[in-house]
């Protein structure tokens, strides 16, 4: 009995003494559906995290606008979400829904996802105004693809005329090449995994939509969203560049989350070797820099990262 106690009062002044460790908390990352790039950076912050003590889990969603959900409520620490999504959620403006989500902030600017409308070379789709008609792979319900992708066709007047399909960026490509869809759409930096094991056994074109968007006036109507080039041979037998539009991918929070695991996460990630390790796991993390760490920011930042922006001289 002697021992116990003694074992017992040794733990709780070690707990009174030692400071918290913060590999002992778990925080949540929701990154997004399978084959898409968001799932790689929650894969690649967790891996690098749990290196310099702090314990992140990668978990898959489906993707922009329910990390945005997700962090709302504190039923995730992290997550991945289009700058469009967010502000759109902070004003109560998402499709569907005039709930306000006031309790999500921005930690920094990830990559540029272009918008990427995969149809078969030959086939009479030519442009976006072609899937009239036609059954297109929207992206999973809850996804920011799924959302802009709806945005996008309703500006056109197209969202009533297509058959779209909710499917998750890898369901969609075997849709796609066993003919059960004519088209499908990623929003997603590039090279797109999907769109490239496509590439390899389909002759395949990605839209143009860059011109028909413009004339329409929709870039007017959501100013985040920029002009885009994706190069040519970015996918096997894309042999012209294709101009598209693309949003910003932001790394996003609950509010919730420490100030000093932020700021860790951050000192961490952005730095000379977090870069080298993001983009070993995905070539749009080259886009990733201190300078452009804001990019495509339009709503509130975590304390922590105001910390971590201010010192690095990008915040004023």
């Amino acid at each position: 009995m002697k021992k116990i106690k003694y074992l017992v009062l040794v733990l709780v002044v070690a707990a009174l003494v030692l400071p918290m460790n913060l590999f002992s908390q778990v925080f949540k990352f929701s990154g997004g559906p399978s084959g898409g790039t968001f799932q790689y950076y929650a894969s690649a912050i967790s891996t690098i995290a749990k290196k310099h003590d702090v314990r992140v889990l990668a978990a898959s969603s489906g993707g922009s606008v329910e990390n945005i959900r997700t962090c709302n409520s504190g039923k995730s620490s992290f997550g991945v979400a289009y700058s469009g999504n967010v502000f759109e959620a902070l004003h109560g403006k998402l499709s569907k829904d005039d709930n306000k989500y006031e309790n999500v902030r921005a930690l920094g600017f990830f990559y540029g996802a272009p918008g990427q409308l995969v149809a078969k070379k030959g086939s009479e789709i030519k442009s976006i105004k072609d899937l009239i008609g036609k059954s297109v792979g929207v992206g999973n319900a809850g996804s920011g693809a799924a959302a802009n992708a709806e945005l996008m066709f309703k500006h056109l007047g197209l969202w009533d005329k297509i058959k779209a399909e909710h499917l998750g960026y890898r369901g969609a490509a075997d849709a796609f090449k066993n003919g059960q869809l004519d088209a499908f759409w990623v929003f997603a930096g590039y090279p797109n995994a999907a769109v490239l094991e496509v590439a390899l056994q389909e002759d395949i074109v990605l839209l143009n939509l860059w011109e028909d968007l413009e004339a329409s006036g929709f870039f007017k109507e959501n100013p985040f969203y920029q002009k885009i080039v994706i190069p040519a041979k970015t996918y096997s037998g894309q042999d012209a560049p294709v101009i598209s539009f693309q949003d910003a991918a932001l790394w996003i929070a609950s509010k919730d989350v420490p100030d000093d695991v932020v700021y860790k996460l951050l000192t961490t990630i952005y730095s000379k070797e977090g870069f080298a390790a993001m983009i070993e796991v995905h070539k749009s993390a080259k886009e990733m820099s201190i300078a452009g760490g804001l990019t495509g920011v339009v709503t509130p930042l975590h304390p922590g990262a105001i910390k971590f922006w201010t010192e690095m001289g990008v915040l004023k």
